[in-house]
Formats: structure tokens, sequence, C-alpha cells
């Protein structure tokens, strides 16, 4: 199938970019649930589990909640499934029971300890030491342990005095007791005891020669090839890039499609390509060596904290930066969907309708904003956010639009009006102050004009409301056209109107009915002034049907001999004498002044 090259094709790989917003939604909603579920993986300070009926249990049954229920706690079935309680159902005692619970768990949390950047199992607290202190001394003692010139020897012995195995350096150098509690089920201390010497044995020989001379130069050799192969790849990607662009390019203009997007889509991507290759490239050779891997890791755990741990609360929820990427991905793709089945709803069915397009595109701003309106508030409710919570945050906010945004709403609010009462429509060739065109959108806030230089001009809504609005095409697009022309005194007046009604006739964009006339307007300073009067329907053409009438008009009068006249002005000059008084002093001292004068020519 061979396409005409006079129309403009849009190829297939085009919908990508106008699928970007779809793309955006897909990136965040990915990123988002990403993030989410990698915080969950990570053991952070804080962190439980799920609260289930058999937590509940074991929180109301303690010391602290004597007396917590009036059927005690025969209910123990399915103790581990999820149990969601609301505030009705509990006393002030269970829930004070259950806020120290919480309290307890935030103590019982695991906390890592490592060597270098590495991993290497992690601990529990002990009664008087949360996990966080506890692996925090245990870090610092294998770091100052790598810091020996002699190997390292790592032994378990029994503790004498609580019985439990200790994990020693050297013999003598106490570096962690393991209780029952950093042992999984069914596994004796000692056993895990050992487990855990052998992993600090090897990391503490790794951490040894990792900072020995030998390593580092060796070290120092693959960094320099990491980065020789960098800066290959790097003008490399450039370079086939720009081997594939020149045909791809020679692909879309077969098409007669228009590739500055894919130009710079193009450099988009490679420029991604790059940032991620040399970030790549500066992550591998920071592993490299144990003092840069140590603060790369404690980077990339920052990095992660920030979005996995809770930024703010609402109500009995807590949300964290990555949540907050998933909700505003789904929120994207809500705007996204509302887009689509609005543009749906107008190309399918809405133009089934007798309805004309200006009322269209208002039952589609319409349709669009309420189903984002109210997908907005249940999304809010799937998402566990109490809307009652978040009150006093709205009206908060509604003082704050009241005073910060007061031009916003009210072009929102001016955009209503427009909507409802329809002065303006999508469609109608309008005048505004300086800009005349017709109109493309009306939107929210703004609405946009197309001139008749094919350049777009976005105004506010309240402009329409608040100055004069010229509309050609409000409720009949037919309007009166006038011409005005002047021809010299002393041509036939009769003559002269057949021949303004004759161009008018053949105009071919002007109604037959209502007839064109022609007015005779007055005796002016130097031509009898006519005006012809045409009617059209196309008023966003009236400034060409204009143009041609007067080529139309010039060549018929030249025909007929009529003359077109220019501004013409007489000067009458009377002659005799000017009557001008002069005093007698004057009049003496100009004959004087004359004697002198002609005594002198004689001389």
């Amino acid at each position: 199938m061979i396409r005409p090259a006079s129309k403009h094709y849009k190829f297939p790989l085009s919908r990508f970019w106008a699928a970007r917003p779809l793309a955006g939604f897909i990136i965040m909603l990915m990123l988002g649930l990403l993030l989410t579920l990698w915080g969950e993986s990570l053991v952070l300070p804080g962190q439980s589990g799920p609260l289930t009926k058999g937590a509940i249990a074991r929180a109301v049954t303690s010391p602290a909640a004597e007396e917590l229920s009036p059927r005690g706690t025969e209910d123990t079935e399915n103790l581990e499934s999820p149990i969601i309680l609301s505030a009705g159902q509990l006393s002030k005692k269970q829930s004070e029971a259950i806020g120290n619970w919480f309290n307890n768990q935030a103590q019982k949390a695991k906390a890592p300890m490592t060597l270098d950047g590495r991993e290497l199992f992690l601990v529990n607290p002990v009664p008087g030491y949360p996990a966080e202190v506890r692996a925090s001394s245990i870090n610092e003692q294998l770091k100052e342990a790598t810091e020996l010139a002699e190997p390292i020897n790592v032994e378990v012995k029994l503790d004498k005095t609580n019985k439990l195995p200790t994990i020693v350096l050297n013999e003598d150098k106490h570096l962690l007791t393991v209780t029952q509690r950093d042992t999984p089920e069914n596994l004796p201390a000692q056993e895990q005891a050992e487990i855990w010497a052998i992993a600090v044995q090897d990391a503490l020989e790794q951490a040894q020669e990792e900072r020995s001379a030998e390593f580092i130069e060796s070290r120092l050799s693959y960094t320099a090839i990491i980065l020789v192969v960098a800066l290959v790849l790097h003008a490399g990607m450039g370079q086939l890039l720009d081997r594939y662009r020149s045909r791809f390019n020679q692909i879309l203009a077969s098409y007669n499609v228009e590739h500055e997007w894919i130009d710079w889509l193009l450099d988009l991507i490679l420029t991604v390509a790059r940032v991620a290759l040399w970030v790549g490239a500066a992550f591998y050779i920071a592993n490299l060596f144990p003092v840069s891997r140590e603060w790369s890791y404690r980077i990339l755990n920052a990095i992660l904290a920030i979005f996995v741990s809770p930024v703010f609360n609402i109500g009995p929820e807590s949300y964290s930066v990555a949540s907050l990427l998933f909700l505003a991905g789904l929120f994207c793709g809500l705007v996204v969907i509302a887009g689509k089945l609005t543009q749906l709803l107008n190309s399918r069915f809405l133009q089934l309708t007798p309805i004309n397009r200006g009322a269209r595109e208002g039952v589609t701003t319409i349709a669009k904003y309420t189903f984002i309106t109210v997908g907005t508030l249940v999304l809010l409710q799937a998402w566990g956010i109490d809307l009652s919570s978040i009150t006093i945050i709205a009206s908060a906010l509604s003082v704050g639009i009241a005073f910060g945004f007061q031009d916003i709403a009210k072009n929102f609010a001016s955009g209503l009006v427009l909507i409802f009462e329809r002065p303006i429509q999508v469609g109608d060739f309008v005048e505004v102050n300086e800009y005349t065109g017709t109109v493309e959108r009306i939107g929210s806030r703004s609405t946009t004009i197309r001139t008749l230089d094919k350049v777009s001009i976005i105004l506010p809504n309240s402009r329409f409301l608040e100055n004069e609005v010229i509309n050609w095409s409000h409720q009949d697009p037919v309007s009166r056209l006038h011409i005005p022309v002047g021809v010299a005194y002393g041509c036939d007046t009769k003559v002269v109107q057949a021949t303004l009604l004759e161009a008018a006739k053949e105009h071919p964009d002007l109604l037959k009915f209502p007839a064109p006339r022609v007015m005779f307007k007055g005796f002016g300073d130097s031509s009898l002034d006519f005006e012809l009067l045409v009617w059209s329907r196309q008023p966003e053409k009236q400034y060409w049907i204009k143009s041609d009438l007067r080529f139309l008009i010039d060549d018929l009068l030249r025909q007929q001999e009529i003359e077109i006249p220019f501004p013409q002005r007489d000067l009458h000059v009377r002659s005799g004498k000017v009557p001008l008084e002069l005093s007698s002093d004057l009049e003496n001292a100009i004959l004087q002044v004359m004697q002198k004068f002609s005594n002198g020519q004689k001389e």
C-alpha cells in the first residue's frame, strides 16, 4: 500500500510519544512498588511484623493489660491471621496496652553487623541494649581488629557467669555474647555462635587481605581497566546512536513524518544510558576497596531509608516516600485513564448526538473532572487514608487557596461559568482585546485561541468575563461585512451601485440571501462615499473575503472608467496691502536705516 506524500501520516511509533503520560505513570508505579517491596525486606529500626490476633493476644495478656477483656483469652484460634480493630472495639485500658505493646516491638528490631560494607548477620536486642547499640559496638571492635598486623583468631567460649556462648578475638577480647534471642527456632545458641564465629573469621581475614599493598595495586589496575572500558562504551554509545539515527530518520522521512521529537527522545535515551553507565562504574569501583565500599553501603542505606521510612502520619497510618510515589503513580494513571475515557466518550458517543462541538467539549470537560474527583476519593479510601482525618488539612488548604491562589480560583470559577453558560464555545471565532482567532480549547484555568497566523494564544478564563468579547459565531455564524468605497464627484451613482453588486455576486463565499446591498453613505470632502454590505457564514474568512472584494471592485471600476479620487485641498492666496500701523519713532528709525543703506550703495 502506497501512502500519498501530500498527507501527513503518523508513523506508528509516534503513538509512544502520544502515550508519554501513560509511560510516566507506569514508571512511577513500578518504582514505588519496587521501593515498597524492597523496603519491606529491609531491617530498619522500629520495623515489626504485621498486627495479628496472636500479637494482640500476647499484648493484652501481658501484666500491663490486666483486666483487659471481659471474656479472657479463650478465643485464641487462628492467632496469626491479620486483624483490624476499630477504636470503638477497644476500651481505654486495651488501647493503652496495645500502645505499650507497640513500643516494646520497636525495641525488638534487629540491626545488621557489618564489616567494610558487607553485612555478616543480624543481631537482636538484649535487656538494656537495643539492637543498634549492640551492633554499633560490635562493628567498632571489628573495625579496630582489621587494623592489627598479626592474624586474628576467632573462638567460641562458654561464659561461666550466664552459661551462654561468647565469641572472642585472640582468646581474650570479648566480641559478642550469643543469646537465645539471636538463634532461630530449634537451634541451640552454641551452634549459632559457631556459625557466626566462622563468618567473623572469614570476614576479618578478607579485610586484612584487602588492606595489603598487593591487593590495593591489583584493585588499582582493575580500576584503570574499568575506566577505560567505561570511556569506550561512552563513546561507542554515541557512535552507535548516530549510526542508527540516520537510518531511523530515513524511515520516518519516507512516511513524511516529522522526526524532531524522535531526535529528542534518542538524545534522552543516550543521556540516561551514559549516566547509568558512569553511576554503575562508580559503584563497582567503590566496591573494590574496603573504605569506599563502606561509604557506598552507608549512602545506599541512607537513600533507601529515606524512601522506606515513614515521613508523616495521617491518622493511624504512616506513609513513606516509596508509598507516596506509588500513590502518585496511581493518581497519574487515574488522570490518564480519565482523559482516555472522556476522549472515547467524545469521539464515539457524543458525536452521534445532535449537540454541537462546543456543547460536546463542555460535557467532556465536566465528565473528566468528575471522574478524577470521584476516583481520587476512592483511591484515598482504598489506600487506607481516613478522609475525616484530613478535614482540618482541607480547611487550612481552602484558606490558603483563598488568599494565595486567588487568580487561579477566579480563573477556575470563570471556566465553570464558560462551560455552563457558554458565551463562547470551541470553534467560535472571537475577538478579545487585540486578539482575534478561533477558540480551540476551554480548560479549567485558561482558554486557547488560535489566531489567523496559526499562533496559539492562551488567555485566562476571567478575561472572557471581565472584558468585552466579540463572538462572531455566537448562536448564528452569519454576519454582515462592510466594504467602504469612495468614487469621484460626477460619476453615475447607478453605475457605481450596479458595479458593486456585480462584484458581490461574483464572490463564491458570500450568501445570496440576505442579498447584498449598497448604501450611499454621503458626500465626502473629495468623494462620493458608498458602502457595500454583504453576508457571510464564515466569519474566520472575513478578512480574505474583504480583500478579494476590493480586488474585484477595483477591476470593475477601472472597466467602467470610474475614478477613485484621492484627498485634495485648495489654497486661495489674496493680494493687496496688509493694513499695518507703526509708531512715528519706529518709522523714523526705519527711514534712517534705509537712507544709510542707499548712501552706501552710491559711494
